[in-house]
């Protein structure tokens, strides 16, 4: 496709369709203090990714927690975040966070050694606190605005600054992505599939109280994903809501 020399044809479909939504909603005139001009939509698309949670995701993240036992998982849980770190490096960069960025490089060189491949974290008790960043973050430091509340399918609440920033440029950060090796592929969907199990049987207590207590968990979920993200942007992680984002089924 012309125009598209860096990223696939499917990237720049995604791109472009992208570009049309942000820029139909700006028009709109839309003065909602959620800005969710789309929420009807969202709610079906919300509702779809309810039931594949449902029905895949939580089932076997269940499984996967009463089977495993705490230390293998956490060990998971740290391995899977060591491999993002590159990725946090590139953007506290970019964003001239430069004592982050040392404190994303301390992590991945200890945890890559000491923890053997990141297994252990023995860079916390170092002074190298665990923090991530990303590309949408970057664009928000730089003054893009995130534009209207998205959910989409599988990837879940997002916003077409933030999804495009993990679609189109986070992958490249990786060092790993350029790595080539047999059954690359299936190394690829084996940790993504780790993530999304990772991801939910941390949160499976979390997820069932705040739907079970929320007149509207549609609501609910789109507040505490705008609220986390304000406060991840600033670099507050701490005064972000004790809640987890919905599970990500693209992950």
């Amino acid at each position: 496709m012309v125009g598209c020399p860096l990223v696939t044809k499917r990237q720049c479909l995604v791109a472009i369709t992208f570009a049309l939504l942000l820029g139909g909603c700006a028009s709109g005139g839309h003065d909602d203090s959620t800005n969710d001009p789309l929420e009807p939509v969202n709610r079906k698309i919300f509702a779809f990714n309810h039931m594949l949670d449902d029905r895949a995701a939580l089932p076997a993240a269940t499984y996967y927690k009463s089977a495993v036992p705490d230390g293998a998982r956490e060990g998971v849980h740290n391995f899977l975040s060591n491999l993002t770190l590159p990725i946090t490096f590139a953007n506290d960069v970019l964003q001239g966070q430069m004592t982050r960025a040392g404190l994303a490089v301390c992590r991945l060189g200890v945890n890559t050694t000491m923890g053997v491949l990141g297994v252990m974290d023995p860079a916390t008790g170092m002074g190298c606190p665990e923090h991530d960043e990303d590309f949408g973050e970057t664009l928000a430091v730089y003054g893009v605005p995130g534009g209207p509340y998205l959910v989409l399918p599988l990837l879940g609440s997002t916003v077409p600054r933030d999804a495009l920033g993990r679609i189109l440029v986070d992958h490249y950060f990786n060092p790993l992505g350029y790595v080539t090796y047999h059954g690359k592929l299936y190394v690829s969907l084996g940790e993504n599939f780790l993530k999304l199990v990772d991801h939910r049987s941390r949160h499976i207590g979390a997820l069932r109280g705040i739907e079970r207590t929320s007149i509207d968990y549609y609501a609910a979920m789109r507040t505490i994903y705008q609220q986390k993200r304000e406060t991840k942007i600033e670099n507050d992680e701490g005064l972000a809501p004790d809640a987890p984002d919905e599970p990500d089924v693209s992950q």
